[in-house]
């Protein structure tokens, strides 16, 4: 990655979305020395405050970007679990399957990686692994990013943009629109795939628990984060609604019951819906708008959004740097 270093404070650069991707990037860029202003419709972002959500690069691509990324945030996301007042904790726990599925390659690298042993498993499933990962309490971690956005000198306005053009007058605009990106950009290529939690009151659960369900759109997964757990899930592709489906949540409960039963008695506090930003590939690059302006585009994380924000958060930035020194 190129350095950052160009980037001073007389460079005001807009972000445009305030989801954890646009709030990582402009925490990046402040920090960096630019003069960051972030224009969102909803701060932050729904569908962030929506995840459940554990570092686990799932099905996106390109894989040697989405490797170099992903490593990188999961750096990042180590030291903060060091501070707890970041939401982030470092939590071991167990990813499952009923088909005797090899591991996923990112798991293997993970601290305290094994496979279990048949009695560690839940019924019905054939193969597990136990490893130590960043979970993160998305609610927590997102107001702990803006806090330190603030804290760099970086600004926030909520408001809702018909274009990109309207984010100016900036020499540079970040796009972390996610979805609407369809609109904004606009990309085609861009559709949501559809994700429910269902968030409880934690009955004394420690560790985590994650079925390996493939493509399939009923999620299986439970996350705890201190006096609550996030249960999963759903990945309803091409759908974009954020009502609460009851049919669903009965689900969710229900599939999660059958794998910890001490859940059955746990009270449901909240649903929390988000619609995940779906493309063949991550969009990380730099383009030049008809007006001079440089755009630097950093959506289409899918379900990895968390997982990936660091690492795309520091190529924009870098992005950004080069162009900076291109100039005269």
């Amino acid at each position: 990655m190129n350095s950052v270093a160009s980037l001073k404070r007389e460079v005001r650069v807009v972000v445009v979305g305030a989801g954890v991707a646009g709030l990582t990037t402009a925490v990046v860029l402040a920090e960096a020395g630019a003069l960051v202003h972030v224009i969102a419709e909803q701060v932050p972002g729904v569908t962030s405050l929506a995840a459940g959500a554990m570092w686990g690069p799932y099905l996106v691509e390109p894989k040697d970007k989405v490797d170099q990324w992903g490593q990188r945030s999961l750096e990042i996301f180590r030291r903060l679990a060091e501070d707890p007042s970041t939401g982030v904790r470092l939590t071991s726990g167990i990813e499952a399957s009923r088909t005797a599925e090899a591991p996923p390659e990112w798991a293997t690298t993970l601290p305290g990686f094994r496979p279990c042993e048949p009695a560690e498993l839940p019924a019905g499933f054939s193969a597990g692994y136990r490893f130590t990962v960043p979970l993160i309490d998305m609610p927590n971690y997102l107001a702990y990013l803006l806090r330190r956005l603030d804290a760099a000198g970086g600004t926030v306005e909520r408001r809702r943009l018909a274009s990109l053009a309207g984010a100016g007058p900036a020499a540079l605009i970040v796009n972390c629109t996610g979805l609407g990106a369809q609109e904004l950009v606009p990309d085609h290529d861009l559709r949501p795939i559809r994700g429910q939690h269902v968030v409880v009151t934690n009955p004394g659960l420690t560790e985590f628990f994650s079925e390996d369900t493939g493509l399939s759109q009923d999620l299986l997964c439970f996350y705890p984060h201190g006096d609550i757990v996030v249960l999963g899930g759903t990945a309803l592709d091409g759908e974009g609604s954020l009502a609460p489906d009851e049919k669903a949540a009965a689900g969710i409960l229900a599939r999660c019951v059958e794998v910890e039963p001490r859940l059955a008695k746990a009270r449901v506090l909240e649903h929390r819906l988000g619609a995940r930003p779906t493309r063949a590939m991550v969009r990380v690059e730099a383009e030049r708008a008809e007006d001079g302006t440089v755009v630097v585009h950093n959506y289409g994380h899918g379900g990895a959004g968390v997982t990936l924000s660091w690492g795309c958060a520091e190529e924009a930035a870098s992005l950004l740097a080069a162009d900076r020194a291109d100039r005269p």
